[in-house]
């Protein structure tokens, strides 16, 4: 088979793939539309629980009260529908890749998924309480705190992508390690800068007040603590 003709048969292959990960990704939606209201209900919970007795959420655009719940059940059906996505994406390039690619690729894949969830999961169970909490009791005398919907949702994508990403420390970690980018030792050696650069994203990232900064500051430091460890381990074993 000839360059060109090679290249047409990826691009077939890519668009059958991305044509699956398109339908499966619609019906999870379809699937979802009749509860989106009760989804950004769900999603709104920390904030709600919050609130002073009595207190609600606003919507100050007209055709917010139905787009925005709409955002949150396509965001749903997108984590829903990842790992097909990612299989999908798997089948496309396992081809190109040799054995011990093969066998390093999957693991990173799952593992960097399951991180990414766990760091959406943090945030909302964990962080969410404690800054909500924190802005509310903030407030001065007078003032009835009632977030727009659409801003609110803006502000936990943005908080679910940050601790998300974050989790993904001892991922980077490992593939350093195992690239030869660098060694376990000089990742021991350079923990202190490790740990003022978490600061750093903590207050870049996040809501400026202290609280929200050290909750995402910890776990980057803690999770790349972890990643040492992982990396020394199997640095033994081979």
């Amino acid at each position: 088979m000839g360059t060109s003709e090679s290249f047409i048969a990826h691009l077939i292959e890519l668009r059958a793939r991305l044509l699956n990960i398109t339908v499966v990704l619609l019906v999870v939606f379809v699937c979802l539309f009749p509860w989106a209201s009760d989804l950004y209900t769900l999603l709104a919970k920390p904030m709600l629980a919050k609130l002073p007795k009595g207190g609600q959420m606003i919507a100050t655009d007209v055709t917010t009260p139905f787009f925005v719940p709409l955002k949150v059940a396509m965001m749903a059906a997108l984590l829903i529908s990842l790992p097909y996505i990612l299989y999908q994406a798997w089948r496309f390039v396992a081809p190109g890749l040799y054995e011990h690619e093969k066998r390093l690729v999957v693991p990173l894949i799952v593992t960097s998924t399951l991180l990414f969830f766990c760091g959406m999961a943090f945030a909302y169970f964990v962080v969410f309480p404690v800054v909500f909490g924190f802005i509310t009791a903030s407030a001065p005398h007078g003032v009835a705190v009632m977030t727009d919907i659409d801003k609110y949702l803006s502000f936990v994508l943005g908080m679910f992508m940050a601790f998300g990403i974050t989790f993904q420390v001892p991922v980077a970690v490992v593939l350093l390690v195992r690239m030869g980018v660098v060694s376990v030792e000089k990742l021991k050696e350079i923990r202190s800068y490790v740990i003022v650069g978490a600061f750093i994203v903590g207050a870049i990232f996040t809501p400026p007040d202290v609280v929200s900064q050290f909750m995402l500051a910890m776990p980057l430091w803690l999770l790349y603590e972890v990643g040492i460890v992982v990396a020394g381990c199997l640095s033994k074993k081979t």
